[in-house]
């Protein structure tokens, strides 16, 4: 396959371990990714992960503002195939016409459940026991096109994001290259989605950051999850936000008010919620560094018992 033209498009580090298979086992002519973005405190222009690794092998870089007025480059490369995972932007239809072979998304997703933008948050913030990868052709809907194949993979109870897209990514590279050559032959699987089964998902709002304390344990344990290890939970205490890195579900029944710090020890405090009570064992407050409870509370000088947490 070496001989095979690609174009690949995406930003994030989750699609770094394809980008570097399709390097490896493919002649990737070009790279379309997000321009570089302002970074810290000192907004640095910084270029994404995806840009990075393109530059490092000399690979040509395409970072349009709107791929929709700004596709010409792309033109001109005449890809045999086009590749996307994690681009960010949705593909024009003259750039769907364009590669011969087709243009091939990579979807953290079992389709057609969790279309759009953050389906590896929505399997965990919503329990789910499973999720998995789909390899599809692009049509003009938002991740609406025919799968080629779909492969799962099971959600561990104490999954976050970090480790569970890591599961994704590496299961995308492997299917990729597995799937090229039918894909190259006109073999693979072709099927239609089934609508009626479809649901979708939008970008992280910063407002679903916040944690309402009057859910179920299980529910706001699974949501620190899917946003650990960033943008991350957070709580307001004494009209400080908190930013919540490690936490567990306790043992104990919740028996005060949700939202209310019902115990605490040298590393932790337990916070009620709607049944059980969750257990946080690591912060950051805004404008700090993480830290261990243990050490916040040697620099807090009271007892947390009793605090509302908003």
């Amino acid at each position: 396959m070496k001989d095979l033209k690609v174009i690949f498009m995406g930003s994030p580090e989750f699609s770094l371990p394809i980008l570097d298979k399709l390097i490896e086992n493919t002649n990737v002519i070009g790279v379309v990714t997000a321009p570089d973005a302002p970074v810290g405190r000192k907004k640095v222009l910084t270029p994404c992960p995806v840009k990075k690794r393109a530059l490092e092998h000399n690979i040509p870089v395409i970072s349009p503002v709107k791929l929709r007025l700004d596709y010409e480059e792309i033109i001109n490369l005449k890809p045999d195939i086009i590749i996307t995972c994690a681009y960010g932007q949705i593909v024009p239809k003259v750039i769907l016409d364009l590669p011969p072979l087709g243009c091939i998304n990579i979807h953290a997703s079992l389709l057609p459940k969790y279309r759009g933008a953050s389906p590896i948050y929505s399997a965990i913030k919503n329990g789910d026991k499973k999720t998995g990868i789909t390899l599809m052709y692009m049509a003009e809907g938002l991740d609406t096109g025919d799968i080629i194949k779909s492969e799962e993979v099971i959600i561990d109870d104490n999954d976050n994001m970090a480790s569970l897209s890591n599961k994704l990514n590496i299961l995308a590279s492997k299917m990729i290259i597995e799937h090229l050559p039918s894909i190259i032959n006109g073999t693979n699987e072709r099927i239609r989605q089934d609508e009626d089964k479809a649901s979708y998902v939008g970008l992280i709002k910063r407002e679903e950051e916040h944690i309402d304390f009057n859910d179920t344990a299980l529910n706001i344990y699974n949501k620190i999850r899917a946003l650990s290890p960033s943008p991350y939970a957070n709580f307001i205490m004494d009209d400080i936000e908190y930013k919540i890195v490690e936490a567990s579900i306790s043992d104990g029944d919740s028996l005060d008010t949700p939202g209310i710090i019902s115990f605490e020890d040298k590393k932790y405090f337990l916070v009620s919620t709607k049944d059980k009570l969750i257990k946080i064992t690591k912060i950051k407050p805004m404008g700090k560094n993480i830290m261990s409870v243990a050490d916040f509370k040697n620099g807090y000088h009271s007892s947390l018992v009793g605090k509302v947490l908003k």
